[in-house]
Formats: structure tokens, C-alpha cells, sequence
């Protein structure tokens, strides 16, 4: 009896020895369990950062990107006359004669100040035609601007006004911009300033043919920050506070934003800003070539392995491109040895170059590839720095393109230019339309509004012109002597 009770009292006290390590061990991995929770809560507040105002890499917070950049925004407000071309009596009769008389239009938009002393950059299509421009600075004050300068191929302008210690934007590296990199569009949409969207850089190099100037370039940044009219000429801004953009269209069924927007980059527009700035005039490179994308058809067609690249549909006469020997059906790959895909591409490389830089063209020629050194030229044909309005592509009230190579083959001649919009001047008076081509004036050839102007003596002389109507019937007029 008494061994079945210490058996008993012994299986007790083992089972309280168990149950006390067990219990003992059970707060230990309490303990291990509650360190090791506070030590992931000790890490999770070291990770969390608040905003403030200074940039952090890895962290959407666009506070610091939008107060350095939203001061330097303005309000672009402009007047412009505008003449009826038409009279109505019954109008007249009602309202008076002064109905008919010229009547104000206003406009607006938005601009980015890019130096302290007041130089401002906005699109071009914000002021062009304005009799008078006002900039509203962010803290309210109003000023009279000066235009500088306009550039209708990159659609930029430059602007002016008179005051000290602004704050301004600087400009950013375009270039380094990644598709799905955040970015911000600063401006004043439907006459609200101080307006920030955000948004992902959707694609790059767009060209959208948005622009009629003969020598336009266009290479757009595409985003999905929001826009709206008003906001042409303002900032495109990416996380650091840097310019990297004009914002300057929407594609839209509606007229409002609809999902893309897109900004001119700052690899023009820095270039533009300080042609205009140093010269009076964009001081624009010229290869004297008519290109478009490579194609399935045209890689086939020249033994191409991939469908990259820029096709050179017709090389101009007296062309930089071609006293360098390159010729019609060469395929441009790359310049200076950066990759050239397509001819956005391209033209917005170009556009960085003055008239006499050189650049070095890798191209292939039936497959083969080759370089040549390219010396760009002016509008004039020339090396030298053209004065300003000598880019202008009106000439006797009309706006001109370049022919392609399939509009010369469609009317069998070698040269000619097409009139891209048109208004009050000689041109309109001889019964000239949009889509008129012309082929000779005073009995030269024609390759672009400069050569109209040259062989006119700058507009003074005119005696013959020869060309083709919108519906392909050939007439050639003379003044009668």
C-alpha cells in the first residue's frame, strides 16, 4: 500500500516538474514573442517617413515637388483685335455702324518663370496674334509682358516682364525621364491658378501632327496627369521640383481632359529659350531631308532586320545631307551614336545642334551599314546665324509645308511647297486656298517659304507663279507687263 502511495506521490511530482517547465518555457516565448513584436513595430516606425518639404527617394509625396514649382507658375491673359471681314445692314441697322468695328478677344494660359530677372517660357499658340500680354504672378501682381520671341515649329515662346528676385523653375533633364516615372502639371485651368495634377509619364517621342510650320518639330512627352484648357504653357515638373516640360495639348472627343496629356520636353525647349534669348531667333540645324518611319514595307524593300529607324524619302539639291553624300532610300539609325527610331526621334535630336555643327549619321544603305559627317545648315543654305524673322514661314499672307515624295511623284515634278493655311495677302487676292501648290515663283524653283522669300526680294517683287489647285489642275499666273 504504502509503495502504490509513493509511486502516486513520485508520478505528482514529475507531473508538476513538467507542467512548471512547461509553463516556465511558455513566458519565455512569451517574452522572446513580445520582443521580437516590439522590435517589428521599432522597425515599421523607422520606415515610416511624413511629409515634409524635402524630397525622399522611394516615397510618393509630391508636397516638396509642388511648393517649390507652384510660385513659379503664372497666369497668362492676353487681348487680341480681331476685324469682321464681313458687313451685315441689318445688324448695322439695329446696333449701329460700330457693330462692324474691330472687337477684343481675350485669352489665357499659363506660363513658367525660368530665371529670377523675369524671363518666362509658355507655348507659343498661347500668345501668337496678341495685340497685349498680362502675366498674374502667383502672389497676385500684374505685369505687362514683353514677347522675346516665337517659335511655331516647337510651339514655345518666350516672355518678359519687369522685376528682380522671382522665383523660378530649373530646367530638368528630359531625357532621364522612365516611362511610369511620376510627374506633375503646374498651371491655371479654366482660369484656376495654382492648380497641381499628378500623373505617370505614359510614353515618350510622341508626334501627334499637331503642328503646320514647315519646319516643325515635334516630340511630345505623353502623361496621364490631368489637363484642361488653361494650363498650355505651364509647368511639366518631376518629383524633384525640375522642369521637364511645356504642358501644351490634350487629345480629347470632348474638349476636356480625357486620359492623355502631353508637354513639349526640355531638350527643346532649353534650346529654344536660349536661341531666342542669345540670337533673337531659333538658331535651328537643317540636314535638308525629307524622312518618315521606317515601315514593314519599306524594311522588306531595303533588306532591313528590324523595323527601326528613319526612311530619307528625297534628299533637297543644295542639302547638308547630301554634300555629305547621303542619298534618297538611306535609312538613318542613329546620331552621334545615340539610337534614332523614329523620326520624332530624330528631329528632336537634331533640334539640339546649331547651323554649323557637325554630326555623325550612322545609316544603312541596302542593308550595309555606314557614317557620314553631317555639317547642318541654316534655312538659308548656309552656316551662319540668321537674323531674326528669318525662320518665319509666312510669306504673302501663307503658311507653307514641304512636298513628300509622293506628292512630287503624284504631279511629276521635282520641287514645290503646299500652302498650309493662308489669310489676308497677295497669295489670297490671286485666288489661292489651303492645299494650293507651288511649284516656281518668278521662275524659279521653290523648296520652302525662305526660297519664296528670296526669290521675291522679300516680298517686293512678284511676276509669275506656277503651281497646282487643290484638285490637281496645273495654272501658272503672270503679271501682265
Amino acid at each position: 500500500m504504502k509503495g502504490k502511495r509513493l509511486i502516486s506521490t513520485l508520478l505528482i511530482a514529475i507531473l508538476g516538474a513538467l507542467i512548471g517547465l512547461f509553463v516556465y518555457t511558455r513566458f519565455l516565448d512569451r517574452d522572446k514573442l513580445m520582443t521580437h513584436d516590439e522590435k517589428a513595430n521599432k522597425d515599421l516606425k523607422e520606415n515610416v517617413v511624413y511629409t515634409s518639404l524635402v524630397p525622399q527617394s522611394g516615397v510618393n509625396d509630391f508636397t516638396y515637388a509642388a511648393d517649390k514649382t507652384v510660385h513659379a507658375v503664372v497666369h497668362v491673359k492676353t487681348k487680341t483685335k480681331v476685324s469682321s471681314n464681313f458687313s451685315n445692314p441689318l445688324y448695322e441697322f439695329f446696333y449701329g455702324p460700330e457693330a462692324a468695328t474691330p472687337r477684343e478677344v481675350r485669352g489665357y494660359g499659363s506660363g513658367v518663370i525660368v530665371t529670377s530677372d523675369g524671363y518666362i517660357v509658355t507655348n507659343n499658340h498661347v500668345i501668337e496674334d496678341a495685340d497685349e500680354v498680362e502675366v498674374t504672378l502667383n502672389d497676385k501682381r500684374n505685369f505687362n509682358a514683353e514677347v522675346v520671341g516665337r517659335d511655331p515649329s516647337t510651339d514655345i515662346a518666350v516672355l518678359r516682364i519687369k522685376a528682380n528676385d522671382l522665383p523660378y523653375i530649373r530646367f530638368g533633364d528630359s531625357d532621364a525621364l522612365r516611362l511610369g516615372e511620376w510627374v506633375l502639371a503646374v498651371g491655371n485651368p479654366f482660369n484656376l491658378t495654382s492648380t497641381v495634377t499628378a500623373g505617370i509619364v505614359s510614353a515618350m517621342g510622341r508626334s501627334l501632327g499637331l503642328l503646320n510650320n514647315q519646319y516643325r518639330i515635334e516630340s511630345f512627352i505623353q502623361t496621364d496627369a490631368a489637363l484642361n484648357p488653361g494650363n498650355s504653357g505651364g509647368a511639366l515638373v518631376n518629383t524633384q521640383g525640375e522642369l521637364v516640360g511645356i504642358t501644351t495639348a490634350i487629345i480629347s472627343p470632348s474638349g476636356a481632359y480625357a486620359g492623355n496629356s502631353f508637354a513639349v520636353p526640355t531638350s527643346i525647349v532649353k534650346k529654344v529659350y536660349e536661341d531666342i534669348k542669345q540670337y533673337g531667333e531659333v538658331q535651328r540645324g537643317l540636314m535638308g531631308v525629307n524622312i518618315t518611319d521606317v515601315n514593314e514595307e519599306i524594311a522588306k524593300d531595303q533588306n532591313l532586320k528590324e523595323i527601326n529607324g528613319v526612311y530619307l524619302a528625297d534628299v533637297t539639291e543644295d542639302g547638308a545631307a547630301k554634300a555629305a553624300g547621303l542619298q534618297a532610300k538611306d535609312v538613318i539609325i542613329a546620331l552621334n551614336g545615340e539610337p534614332v527610331k523614329t523620326t520624332a526621334d530624330l528631329q528632336e535630336k537634331i533640334n539640339r545642334f546649331r547651323p554649323g555643327d557637325k554630326v555623325t549619321v550612322t545609316y544603312l544603305r541596302k542593308g550595309r551599314e555606314d557614317n557620314k559627317t553631317v555639317v547642318l545648315r541654316n534655312i538659308e543654305g548656309t552656316t551662319g546665324v540668321v537674323a531674326p524673322g528669318s525662320l518665319s514661314t509666312t510669306v504673302f499672307g501663307a503658311n507653307f509645308a514641304p512636298l513628300t515624295a509622293n506628292d512630287k511623284a503624284q504631279y511629276n515634278i521635282s520641287s514645290g511647297v503646299r500652302i498650309t493655311s493662308i489669310s489676308d495677302g497677295r497669295f489670297r487676292d490671286l485666288g489661292f486656298s489651303k492645299g494650293t501648290v507651288i511649284v516656281s515663283v518668278n521662275g524659279q524653283k521653290v523648296n520652302s517659304a525662305a526660297d519664296i522669300r528670296k526669290v521675291t526680294g522679300d516680298e517686293k517683287k512678284l511676276t509669275s507663279v506656277e503651281g497646282f489647285t487643290t484638285d490637281g489642275t496645273y495654272f501658272k499666273y503672270e503679271t501682265r507687263r
